[in-house]
């Protein structure tokens, strides 16, 4: 019977996240102000002939003007740097770069935010990755929430762009995990470093403050970079926040089903600090738990639970922009990914190798 009180204690716990998040509409907002100041749009890319011309495309539809971009081909083997190249001559306020060779000790897209941030000049810098796309409204309203609040560090989570049914089984995970675990307005809110995240997707430095502190060489060998970062800056007495982008940025981030299960499981490990067992504990509360409700109390605790859970993806849903009918049916086959993702980031954990975008990644 412990289980029994901890899977609904479990249960309910989540349920009030969610419900706090819900309620507490962590959102990027619209702002009327408008300002001036040179934002730096920093883009890493390594093989991304078929996303990047879109994102470049929306940076130009802004009606944000004060910003320079440069984007890193990060050793690219198809046609990256050539589109990108192509494009900056019809518009001088973007340039391509060469990335240099990965040194040692480093991981990819560190070392290349690292490089783009040695070449900006502006008072902000935004890091975008190469598959988003961006709409107008997006730099006035990141730039006065950093003001308001004197940020050290905006993030975004990103709407995403579903296509295939084996994206929606796998994608959708991300908020879920992120709004029934994590009360988000607490990043801002607590100083405590363990209320931490960020999605690489979106990350908006204070200049200044980023040159000083050189985020990306003090997490150069994490996989998840953006969530440690938030940690740095929680922890040396800046201020961070993350919020969902609410519209302003969208991005499709896998094609189909064996993408987003190999992308999701080179980083759901990482998200748990590294603990396996607090993983494994985890996945046995979330699905045995209802499971267990039902087999020894009866139905009607079962449906208490099973009703707590259909609300719960209905506000994490409506909250992303996601079809929140869709994600209810598919919730099953959404914890069984889960399953087969968390299985996956373990054994990799214990070869301490895997690969992305053809690069080895060594787990530290």
């Amino acid at each position: 019977m412990i289980f029994i009180y901890l899977a609904f204690f479990f249960l309910i716990l989540r349920f009030t996240v969610t419900l706090f998040n819900f309620i507490s509409n962590p959102k990027l907002t619209p702002t009327s102000r408008k300002y001036h100041e040179l934002v730096s749009i920093l883009i890493p890319a390594r093989n991304e002939q078929e996303n990047i011309i879109p994102l470049l495309q929306s940076i130009q539809l802004q009606n944000y003007q004060q910003y320079e971009v440069f984007i890193l081909d990060d050793n690219s083997t198809d046609e990256t740097f050539k589109l990108c190249d192509a494009f900056s001559k019809n518009d001088n306020r973007f340039k391509v770069l060469k990335g240099e060779d990965l040194p040692q000790g480093w991981l990819g897209k560190n070392f290349a935010c690292y490089q783009l941030a040695k070449t900006a000049k502006g008072k902000y810098l935004m890091f975008l990755d190469a598959d988003e796309t961006i709409a107008s409204g997006l730099i006035d309203n990141a730039i006065h929430r950093m003001k308001i609040y004197h940020l050290s560090l905006l993030s975004l989570f990103t709407n995403q762009i579903m296509l295939t049914m084996g994206e929606r089984m796998v994608v959708p995970l991300m908020h879920f995990l992120l709004l029934n675990l994590l009360p988000l307005r607490l990043v801002k809110l607590s100083k405590n470093p363990s209320f931490s995240a960020a999605s690489g997707q979106f990350m908006l430095f204070d200049a200044a403050n980023y040159h000083v502190n050189q985020w990306h060489e003090k997490v150069k060998n994490k996989v998840v970079e953006d969530v440690e970062i938030m940690k740095l800056i929680k922890s040396n007495g800046y201020t961070g926040e993350a919020l969902l982008a609410n519209g302003y940025i969208f991005c499709r981030m896998y094609k189909n089903f064996n993408e987003a299960i190999n992308g999701f499981s080179k980083n759901i490990l990482a998200g748990f600090n590294h603990n396996i067992w607090g993983l494994l504990f985890y996945l046995i509360l979330v699905v045995g738990g209802p499971i267990s409700i039902g087999y020894i109390l009866g139905i009607q605790p079962l449906l208490f639970a099973l009703s707590l859970i259909v609300l719960s993806r209905i506000m994490i849903s409506l909250s992303s922009g996601q079809n929140a009918w869709l994600n209810v049916l598919l919730h099953p086959l959404q914890i069984a990914a889960l399953v087969i993702i968390s299985v996956m980031s373990i054994i990799k954990h214990f070869r301490k190798i895997t690969s992305w975008k053809g690069r080895i990644i060594h787990s530290t």
